[in-house]
Order: C-alpha cells, then sequence, then structure tokens
C-alpha cells in the first residue's frame, strides 16, 4: 500500500526522499511496516532523537491532535528552517531542504506517519502541496486500520514466535545495543523487512523497536509523554507486543533502555481487529458478550436495551466481519490468533 500511494503521490507532488509509517493508534509510536525511500538506515536514530527530546516544530504528537494534521517544516517557521533541529541534525547533512509530514488518522485515532523531503534547490511544499496530502490522510488510515483484519492463511504457518518466551533487548544511553537474548533473535527473524541498522551483536535492529527504545528514555527524562509501547506483526500475520522501559543505576542516574517483545495478549488485539471491521463501541460491547456465551435476552438485562435491538445489533456485527454465526463471530475476532498457540501447550495423555 505504501509503495502505490508513493507512486501515485510522487506524480502530483515531487519529492525527493520519502519515509512511510504504520503507527500503534494508542500510543502514537511508529511500528512496522515502514516504507523508507532514499534514505540511509543511519539517519533514524538522528530523527527521532530530534523528535523526542530536542525538537519543537510540527511534532507528530501534535500533528496527531490538530486540526489539520499536515504540515511544512518551512512553513511552520516562516521560511527559517534554521530554527528546527531536525533540519540542523538530520536534514541539512543529508541536503534536504524541507519537510511535509502528514499523520495519517481516522477516528481521531493516528494509524500512520508520512515524512516528503525535497533536496537543497528545490522549491519548498506550498500550500497546495498540504491540501493534497490532507485529502489522502483519512483514506489512507482507514486502508492502515483495516489490515488489522484477520490473515487466514496465516493460521497454517509455524506459529514461531509462539514457541518462545519473552524477547529482551538492551540499549545504552546512545541507543547502542548491548545485550540481546535468543528470544529477541527469534522474534527479530519473524518480524517484516523495513529500515534496520546492524550491531555488532549480528542481528538488525527494525527502526521502530530503536524509536521505542529513544520513547522509553525521553519518557525517564520528563521529556515524553504516555508509554513506550506498540503493537505489531510478524510475517506470518501473528500479533506482538513490544514495550520498553529505562533502567535506574544504584546512584539513581538513567541506565540501559530494556526492551521486551512477546506475544500480544487477545485483549490487546480485540479492539484492533473490532476498528478494522469498523465495529460502534456498542457493536463491539455487545459482541464482548456474545464471546462470553451470554444470549440475547441476558446482553439485553445487562445493557438495558430491548431484545430487539440487540438483535439488530448483532446482525450489524455478522454483516460488518463477514459472518453468519455467533461461533463463526468469536472464532474471527478472539481466537484465529490465538488457537495455534493453544494448541501447542495441550498436553494429550491416554490412560491405559
Amino acid at each position: 500500500m505504501f509503495a502505490e500511494a508513493s507512486r501515485y503521490l510522487r506524480r502530483l507532488i515531487p519529492y525527493d526522499a520519502a519515509v512511510w509509517r504504520a503507527t500503534d493508534p494508542v500510543t502514537g509510536l511508529m511500528t512496522a511496516p515502514i516504507r523508507a525511500e532514499n534514505l540511509d538506515d543511519e539517519g533514524c536514530a538522528v530523527y527521532w532523537g530530534c523528535e523526542l527530546f530536542t525538537e519543537e516544530v510540527n511534532l507528530f504528537r501534535d500533528l496527531a491532535r490538530a486540526e489539520v494534521p499536515v504540515a511544512s517544516l518551512r512553513e511552520s517557521t516562516g521560511g527559517l528552517p534554521t530554527r528546527s533541529m531536525l533540519y540542523h541534525d538530520f536534514m541539512r547533512p543529508r541536503g534536504l531542504d524541507d519537510e511535509l509530514r502528514a499523520v495519517l488518522r481516522v477516528g481521531g485515532r493516528p494509524r500512520g506517519h508520512i515524512s516528503l523531503f525535497r533536496s537543497k534547490g528545490r522549491s519548498a511544499f506550498d500550500p497546495a502541496d498540504a491540501r493534497l496530502v490532507e485529502g489522502l490522510v483519512t483514506p489512507l488510515a482507514k486502508r492502515l486500520r483495516s489490515f488489522a483484519q484477520p490473515v487466514p492463511e496465516s493460521l497454517t504457518d509455524p506459529p514461531t514466535s509462539a514457541e518462545h518466551g519473552p524477547g529482551l533487548l538492551l540499549f545504552d544511553a546512545r541507543g547502542t545495543l548491548i545485550s540481546v537474548n535468543d528470544d529477541a533473535r527469534q522474534y527479530l527473524e519473524d518480524l517484516p523487512d523495513g529500515p534496520s541498522t546492524a550491531t555488532a551483536l549480528g542481528v538488525r535492529v527494525p527502526a521502530w523497536i530503536h524509536s521505542t527504545a529513544t520513547q522509553a528514555r525521553a519518557i525517564a527524562q520528563d521529556r515524553g509523554r504516555g508509554t513506550a509501547r506498540v503493537r505489531t506483526r510478524t510475517r506470518a500475520g501473528r500479533w506482538l507486543v513490544c514495550h520498553a522501559s529505562c533502567l535506574r543505576e544504584a546512584g539513581g542516574a538513567l541506565g540501559a533502555s530494556a526492551v521486551v517483545i512477546e506475544p500480544a495478549k487477545a485483549s490487546e488485539i480485540v479492539p484492533l481487529i473490532a476498528e478494522a471491521y469498523e465495529l460502534s463501541d456498542r457493536e463491539l460491547e455487545i459482541t464482548q458478550y456474545v464471546a462470553r456465551g451470554l444470549p440475547t435476552g441476558e446482553i439485553a438485562k445487562q445493557l438495558f436495551l430491548s431484545p430487539h435491538t440487540v438483535r439488530d445489533h448483532i446482525k450489524a456485527v455478522f454483516e460488518k466481519v463477514g459472518v453468519s454465526s455467533r461461533g463463526e463471530l468469536v472464532g474471527r475476532l478472539f481466537t484465529e490468533h490465538y488457537a495455534p498457540l493453544a494448541e501447542r501447550r495441550i498436553v494429550r495423555v491416554v490412560d491405559n
């Protein structure tokens, strides 16, 4: 999707480099997949270091809440991009002279980021460029949201991630990977391709894991808000959660940042899948009661609704999810991603 959108957009708005990122809709942090065009891997840490620690212009977290979630660097700085640390530390060393960035959002939640760059010597992005990108924000966000729907073909793939315990990666204050366990190595192998950094430990660390570790350090320094937590999917379609925290040494000074990767719980994934099917809050609430096995009359009593209204909601849910029974509904939303994992953990015995 990113590649197709980029080909289309480049014909309308010429640019020299770009980054397309998916984001976790709860934390707004970037996650896989990421598409980087004409940019080196080494710059990612610099970019997010500016975003989280020093930048004051066009922050993604501010654009996510802005009336118009699109802005250009030169326009926002009154033609003086040197006011931006991103320009100083990331753009100018790479010959880039302007950035047009956007937050892809729908339903008040960020689903992705776009960063478009023009090189020195090109004209700056103008308001017409920004308006064109603004028109793409919601359609692209809806498409990103839809990718949370279950991938049936993945159910036959070996659930390699399910066989491992939590993966652990430690990063020093400069963002250098200093330790990694074997479980983390396996998780990294299962992740989709994207911008990553080579390490002395023989593994490549995806850019979004680096940014999650950086976010944890920013929070520990009171420079960031929220949590350093994102969800992502393996190439086989399995959901993982990645969360980070900054450790403290004996004297209280900030130490290494620890990043943990592990299979996501159903409670963390069901809301994403429900949003992918565009279920309303009421429809999701009723679906959760259905999953618990409550009959229509009991659901109506719990929610102070008429049985007829509950049946109408269930019918609407069936149509959106593409199922025809309660069992299919529960399987689609709650079971499909976890059935292989549960099966592998069953101990079967036969009494003689």
